[in-house]
């Protein structure tokens, strides 16, 4: 039985914090070729997720602690759907291929994800063409903006 403790989670929290890219996770599948991929995720509000999608696989997520803004996009970058996950949602599930991406909202936050593997790195092509690298100074102003977006609102770019 794979168990993980609100102490566990405390912990990874601290290690995402000490972490340069403010987050870390703790994995359930043994294996990255293994079918399922189902790990907590701690992430901190300044974490940067970039709009992205799996071209593999549908992603389901929930929080274990704390919440997060989870946005859908069309193509051209519009948001097409809205969730918090820990305020007004328990679960989500993306689509394949679907653009994505997650915001904490809180201290400490840490979310649970399961999808299909085998793991796939991301390759450029697999983030919005529309959206800040995270080297790029504009991926704090998209963050900031992921918090209030509503649907069919796009990102200025600012």
């Amino acid at each position: 039985m794979h168990k993980l403790s609100y102490n566990q989670l405390s912990a990874l929290s601290k290690e995402a914090q000490l972490s340069p890219r403010r987050r870390m996770n703790h994995n359930f599948h043994g294996e990255l070729s293994d079918p399922i991929q189902r790990l907590a995720i701690a992430m901190e509000p300044d974490t940067y997720i970039r709009p992205h999608r799996h071209g593999q696989t549908w992603e389901l997520l929930t929080a274990l602690r704390g919440r997060f803004v989870v946005l859908m996009f069309d193509e051209t970058g519009a948001v097409i759907d809205r969730a918090v996950l820990g305020e007004d949602m328990s679960v989500i599930e993306t689509s394949t291929s679907g653009w994505h991406a997650v915001l904490s909202l809180d201290l400490g936050g840490v979310i649970f994800e399961v999808k299909q593997g085998p793991y796939v790195p991301f390759r450029e092509e697999d983030f919005a063409p529309w959206s800040p690298s995270a080297d790029d100074d504009r991926c704090h102003a998209l963050m900031a903006w992921y918090s209030a977006a509503e649907i069919g609102q796009h990102w200025s770019g600012v």
